[in-house]
């Protein structure tokens, strides 16, 4: 069953922009791309724009942001085209986010993006130490970091992100913590702190599988807890499982995601959630290019949402942020959806010390709660039947 959205009723919409291209596949990363050469980016320029043109105007988006890939890979002039392509389908968003890798990080691109309106830049840091650096496949230096994080400040961004990656092959918690301390060291607006994971055809997947690197949950949990010790202390609320902010500088596109609310994608592989609709575009440049000349959007694993699907992911993602889930709003957005039958799990955690029950009526998971909150998704799908 899916709930009819009355008129007055409005939720935020966000746009999610791929841009495919990465000059090296990093040891970790298993999402799509592209070589970027000159024809492939004047093709995905024109098929950004023909993508839009099928959509049609929306003027009442509350967030963008470009992901990757490398969107800096992007030189100055075709950043500016991107922009104000996006613009003339869009307006101006509350938030507009762009990851950069900072190598790809130069004074005259993130002049362009600032005047576009660009508000937000989150840089893939990964870690202070060039053997961890080395051990991820990534190109940049520990010197590009500095410059670029001079330059971000520079020019003047509302926020700026660092992101940092912990449980690194050879990685102590003294290195972790000594990360930790730089990027505070730093002061950026926000920080995000991300678990290795080994995704299948990756390098480091195929390292794992010979035997030459291994996972060790315990240290996991050593490096989760040094984050919430040394960020909160430093003035960084965490506000999701993997991420942190100085006040007003969290990141409203994610959150907006995370609660299960619309966005719209756009580029090739990217996904989407959209008018009772989920969807990816096909992971291939050239057919997404081609589908769009010929009028159409290359979508795949198009799948009708109904409202007990966004609920249950609502639920999950929801608890992963400290400020929970709220059953009764859950209950007027799915008026259809069981969510009595989560009572007894519920009070399994709160009883098992997992989860707290806030004086507004919240439900959020507990520090403990957190460190399995992966299996506690797992755990809340089956209480609706679900696999």
């Amino acid at each position: 069953m899916k709930r009819e959205t009355s008129e007055k009723e409005r939720f935020p919409l966000g746009l999610y922009l791929h841009v495919p291209f990465c000059s090296k596949t990093c040891d970790f990363c298993a999402f799509y791309q592209v070589r970027p050469t000159r024809n492939v980016i004047e093709r995905y320029l024109d098929g950004i724009e023909a993508e839009l043109s099928l959509i049609g105007q929306c003027d009442s988006l509350d967030t963008i942001f470009w992901g990757g890939g490398t969107p800096g890979l992007l030189l100055a002039k075709d950043m500016e085209r991107l922009g104000k392509t996006v613009k003339k389908f869009v307006g101006e968003p509350v938030e507009w986010s762009v990851e950069m890798a900072p190598g790809s990080i130069k004074e005259d691109k993130l002049r362009i993006l600032k005047d576009v309106g660009v508000t937000r830049i989150s840089m893939g840091v990964q870690s202070f130490k060039d053997v961890f650096l080395d051990g991820l496949g990534r190109q940049h230096s520990l010197k590009q970091i500095y410059k670029a994080y001079d330059l971000l400040r520079k020019i003047g961004f509302s926020s700026v992100n660092l992101d940092l990656i912990f449980s690194i092959p050879g990685q102590t918690a003294e290195d972790w913590e000594g990360d930790l301390k730089e990027a505070v060291r730093l002061a950026p607006d926000h920080l995000s702190t991300y678990c290795l994971t080994f995704e299948e055809d990756t390098a480091l997947y195929l390292k794992l599988s010979k035997g030459r690197v291994s996972i060790d949950e315990e240290k996991e949990v050593a490096f989760y807890r040094k984050s919430w010790e040394v960020l909160p202390a430093a003035g960084y609320a965490q506000y999701e499982i993997s991420n942190y902010a100085r006040e007003g500088h969290q990141c409203v596109h994610n959150i907006n995601t995370w609660r299960m609310y619309e966005w719209i994608g756009i580029g090739p592989s990217a996904s989407e959630q959209y008018k009772g609709w989920r969807s990816s575009n096909i992971a291939d440049e050239e057919r997404w290019y081609e589908g769009l000349m010929q009028g159409k959007r290359a979508q795949v694993e198009r799948i009708f949402l109904e409202d007990r699907h966004l609920c249950e992911d609502a639920l999950i993602f929801g608890l992963r942020m400290n400020a929970g889930v709220k059953l009764k709003e859950l209950e007027k957005r799915f008026p259809g959806v069981p969510l009595s039958s989560l009572s007894p799990f519920f009070q399994n955690l709160l009883d098992e010390g997992k989860m707290i029950r806030g004086n507004n009526g919240n439900f959020c998971l507990s520090a403990e709660g957190r460190l399995v909150a992966d299996a506690l998704g797992l755990e809340l799908l089956n209480c609706f039947g679900s696999k």
